[in-house]
């Protein structure tokens, strides 16, 4: 790998131990995929996907406090994935406190850490760090060092950011050292497309079961996709960009898509359009057969298939502004219709801090409140790490939680069917 003068010095050890071994670190990741190069981090802030305290994760603490006891810290003020737990707000028992106490015991000594390293505000914990409300959005051509899966795909795609989906660690010290390997995704050639998705169905698909059919289908290529825009348009909205959202967080956890393109609407795809597209790529057609196809292939895990749920999460990716209050008003009358005031299975709704505070300045949070719908900015993922929520019969919209845990998906009609008590 050719480096500059400034980072071969580094590497030589101009600015200590620590700061050569960060840079051996990135420099042999990038040689394991044939980076020729460093190139710059760009982006004006970073990001963090590891924002829990686990007990059994105390290497990678001790690793941070050698790090900041040198002097080294993030180049970039950052975001972080959202914290593991919020008893307060997400309904839970004794028992289950006292398995969270035990989990994340590191939970306030890593907090500390990110602090030290200079994380952007003590509300900056959230999976969707590139929403208006939380003040980390990437702009186009912006190289990026960060490993949220949910939150690369999306800058990739709908920002025109450039990021490969690095780990934990390697994101920060991409931060730390100011620089990242350039392969993949930060390449043009790695942006091209080497699939073409072609979307037949008969109406706008849930998000989470059609990027989960992408997924799954595509692993880790770059889609070309087609047809989405009938229904979505050629404008990235507030209403697009929530369903780009959850159907990038599905394709990436599903599968391991860091990138897709959508024809007429996103930067990529409207700049370039079919030049996008390799040569040869494969096309796979999908219709509402392999829609129904995909919902039916996934398993559940639950000890009782016909036990009744006892909680319900929404939110994996964290949702929107929007997002919420489209919900609370689709929730409102549905219970109307239903005859019931309040839902009749514990609900809550994840979002980031700004979003609820943003929440909290509209009528909506109080119809929220009536309705004993839960807010919070918790992560439902690290909820369900706790094996006596595990084996909760737990259910959810997002086929990222349901991939990474023991919750069960159902499309949001059928969400919205259960919760209220409406009949079918």
């Amino acid at each position: 790998m050719q480096l500059t003068k400034e980072q071969q010095a580094i590497l030589d050890g101009s600015r200590g131990e620590t700061m050569s071994r960060v840079m051996q670190t990135l420099v042999a990741y990038g040689e394991a995929f044939d980076a020729q190069r460093m190139v710059p981090v760009t982006s004006e802030y970073g990001h963090t996907v590891i924002s829990f305290g686990l007990g059994i994760m105390k290497p990678v603490y001790e690793l941070y406090d050698k790090i900041l006891s040198d002097g080294q810290v993030s180049r970039q003020p950052f975001t972080a994935d959202p914290r593991p737990v919020d008893v307060k707000n997400v309904p839970s028992n004794l028992l289950q406190k006292i398995v969270f106490d035990v989990m994340y015991s590191q939970q306030k000594r890593y907090e500390e850490q990110v602090k030290r390293f200079g994380i952007l505000s003590d509300d900056a914990y959230t999976c969707t760090c590139y929403l208006p409300q939380v003040g980390n959005t990437p702009k186009r051509g912006d190289v990026l060092s960060w490993a949220e899966s949910s939150a690369v795909v999306y800058a990739n795609s709908v920002l025109g950011a450039r990021c490969n989906r690095n780990s934990g660690m390697i994101e920060m010290f991409g931060s730390i050292a100011g620089c990242v390997p350039e392969f993949g995704l930060l390449t043009d050639d790695g942006r091209k497309a080497d699939w073409v998705v072609e979307l037949k169905t008969d109406s706008l698909p849930d998000a989470q079961l059609f990027g989960s059919a992408v997924g799954m289908k595509v692993l880790e290529k770059v889609p070309y996709i087609k047809g989405l825009d009938r229904f979505l348009g050629t404008e990235l909205n507030d209403t697009v960009c929530t369903y780009l959202k959850d159907f990038g967080a599905a394709t990436a956890s599903n599968g391991s898509v860091g990138l897709y393109h959508i024809e007429h609407l996103t930067p990529e795809a409207v700049d370039f359009g079919e030049k996008l597209i390799r040569e040869g790529a494969p096309v796979y057609v999908v219709d509402d057969a392999e829609i129904r196809r995909v919902k039916d292939s996934y398993p559940c895990i639950w000890k009782d298939l016909n036990a009744r749920p006892k909680l319900c999460f929404m939110g994996c990716p964290h949702m929107s502004l929007s997002q919420m209050i489209d919900w609370t008003k689709k929730i409102d009358i549905a219970l109307e219709q239903a005859g019931h005031t309040k839902v009749v299975i514990p609900t809550v709704f994840t979002a980031a801090p700004g979003v609820l505070k943003a929440l909290e300045e509209t009528e909506y949070a109080n119809i929220l409140k009536r309705m004993n719908i839960h807010t919070s900015s918790i992560c439902p993922l690290m909820f369900m790490n706790n094996p006596l929520c595990k084996s909760m019969p737990v259910i959810t919209s997002s086929n990222k939680l349901r991939t990474y845990s023991s919750a069960r998906f159902y499309p949001e009609a059928e969400i919205l069917r259960m919760i209220t008590g409406l009949s079918k």
